[in-house]
């Protein structure tokens, strides 16, 4: 039997990877600050630790003195641009991730257990501020990371982070597979309090609104996004776990989306005719988009599922939690 260690199992792609994990015949431990809030978690274990202190750290990697099969290292201190581009996180948002991840590179390092194969879940937003900023140029290869100048220090602090993987894998032969993810959402994750992303805020907002109101958007709506469905997300995660591949790769979708057509896509799906109010608040980049060729080239995966059909599971969820 495979085991797993997942680190940031209380988040949204975290609690849904236990479930995809035990689904497969996974036996799994999870480990994460908090429990996921939804529902409860299927693994097999689940401990409540704070990952930024070392010793919780080397306890969780180890199964009985012997190396976990499969290490997903998920936990970051993120949320949506509320949280990310307001700039009254960074230090935050950088020390905490970053000290995961130096914790959990030197627990590897420390018990000798190279084998694990380790799973980083890095984020589009490495890629140059620059190269974001016209909606005619949308679309984010890999190699477009450097010259780097991530447009907000989450990203600094993930692309700082994909380094020390890369190095861990370079120096001590630790097979270590890293992801860009843009996006990504579904059902049980975030909805409200300000960490939030894009599409669950909409939906919350549009579940909220009664017929014929006003609805605040950020900025003027023209921002350029893509979404990534919770679904493909961990069928990405899979088949790049199944490759060679120790190069980052983004994981996401590779067709845009302006937040205006994404409220008017949401409004469709609860029946509701919405005004749209734009207000001043944090936007981020002009435009973003994955270029998913280098992962299908290296893993076979793209994304399979509408965002229209993502979108009205996660809505719907989202109004139930109202109601």
């Amino acid at each position: 039997m495979t085991n797993a260690l997942v680190f940031g199992a209380g988040g949204l792609i975290g609690s849904h990877l236990v479930k995809r994990l035990k689904a497969m015949g996974y036996w799994v431990r999870a480990v994460d600050i908090k429990e996921p809030e939804f529902s409860k978690s299927p693994a097999d274990e689940y401990l409540l630790l704070d990952l930024t202190d070392y010793e919780s750290v080397k306890k969780s990697i180890s199964l009985h003195g012997h190396p976990f099969d499969e290490i997903y290292q998920l936990a970051a201190d993120m949320g949506g641009a509320e949280y990310i581009f307001v700039g009254d996180n960074d230090t935050n948002i950088m020390t905490n991730s970053v000290q995961i991840n130096l914790n959990l590179i030197k627990a590897i390092l420390e018990l000798g257990m190279y084998s694990s194969k380790i799973f980083y879940s890095s984020s589009a937003c490495i890629y140059p501020e620059e190269a974001q900023l016209d909606s005619s140029i949308v679309n984010l290869v890999e190699t477009a990371a450097y010259p780097a100048n991530p447009d907000s220090e989450y990203g600094w602090e993930k692309l700082f982070s994909e380094r020390l993987f890369s190095a861990l894998h370079k120096n001590y032969g630790v097979p270590v597979r890293i992801a860009r993810f843009h996006n990504v959402f579904g059902p049980e994750g975030t909805w409200t309090g300000g960490k939030e992303k894009a599409p669950a805020a909409i939906c919350r907002k549009i579940a909220s609104a009664n017929w014929g109101t006003e609805v605040e958007i950020f900025g003027d709506g023209e921002q350029l996004r893509s979404f990534l469905f919770i679904e493909d997300a961990l069928d990405g995660i899979y088949a790049l776990m199944k490759s060679e591949c120790v190069l980052p790769v983004n994981i996401g979708s590779d067709m845009p989306v302006t937040i205006n057509q994404l409220f008017d896509i949401v409004a469709d799906i609860a029946g509701k005719r919405l005004k749209k109010k734009h207000i001043p608040g944090p936007t981020g980049v002009v435009a973003r988009n994955s270029e998913n060729t280098f992962v299908f080239q290296q893993t076979g995966w793209k994304p399979k599922t509408p965002l229209a059909r993502g979108l009205e599971k996660t809505f719907w969820w989202i109004a139930d939690q109202i109601t």
